[in-house]
């Protein structure tokens, strides 16, 4: 908090070389989990807007090799092709030096300026295009994940696991074709984390259960019971897809 008694951040983690706290913390900044609670509380998830285009820092080297007009700064090192960016007329090669009326002083803030937005409006941008200075209105587009429309399926009502603390979705030909870059073509999406859990699993919202001890997890029903039926300290193991590779996923239930 500030002197005024503002929420200014969220603290995450703090630095320590002896497990107590030294003075120095890390935080979530205010404007970033309004952002969140915003989108959370309206939508169920995040969400990612873009315009299509790559940006890199500019390096005196790139200046002095490409002729540009600042030796800083931001450049667009790409856009996609029939995207908004290149629809609207940025080019390659373009040195923005604002967006939405924020400068554009390097690569973290104006990501961190697109991370903030959540409303459907042009964005404002303007940059250098050789000695020239341009402005463009480029519509948005939420970036959008083939398992995005998986997890949007998932309600309390019908896909929680209690005893993992879960919500989960069964992957079956319905949905198959939606998730084409699974390892397999069954298994549980977690869609999302709960509360209340009876242990603490080490599962991601996006990972896909395979197997519970070496048995494939095809349904909800079948996780739940076999849950269910474990006792005090007995060990599980989950084979779980994360971000395309296999692992294994071990705790005493």
């Amino acid at each position: 908090m500030n002197v005024k008694g503002e929420v200014v951040g969220m603290d995450t983690f703090i630095l320590s070389q002896s497990g107590g706290n030294e003075g120095l913390g890390f935080a979530i900044p205010s404007a970033t989990i309004r952002t969140a609670f915003r989108q959370l509380k309206q939508f169920g998830r995040l969400r990612r807007q873009e315009i299509g285009v790559s940006i890199q820092t500019v390096s005196p080297t790139m200046a002095a090799a490409l002729g540009l007009p600042q030796d800083y700064g931001v450049i667009v090192s790409d856009t996609l092709p029939g995207g908004p960016a290149e629809t609207a007329g940025l080019k390659p090669g373009d040195i923005l030096t604002s967006v939405d009326g924020q400068p554009a002083e390097n690569v973290p803030t104006v990501s961190y300026n697109f991370l903030l937005r959540d409303s459907g409006e042009k964005v404002h941008v303007e940059v250098l295009r050789g000695s020239q200075k341009l402005a463009f209105d480029v519509p948005v587009l939420e970036e959008k994940h083939d398992i995005d429309s998986v997890l949007a399926l998932a309600t309390p009502d019908q896909n929680l696991v209690p005893e993992i603390g879960i919500l989960g979705v069964e992957i079956d030909k319905r949905l198959a074709p939606l998730v084409p870059d699974l390892r397999h073509g069954y298994g549980i999406i977690v869609a999302a984390r709960t509360s209340g859990a009876a242990r603490d699993v080490p599962i991601l919202p996006g990972d896909v259960i395979v197997s519970m001890n070496d048995v494939p997890t095809m349904t909800l029903d079948y996780l739940r019971t076999a849950l269910k039926r474990l006792g005090p300290l007995d060990p599980v193991v989950f084979q779980v897809e994360r971000e395309g590779k296999l692992i294994f996923l071990t705790f005493d239930y």
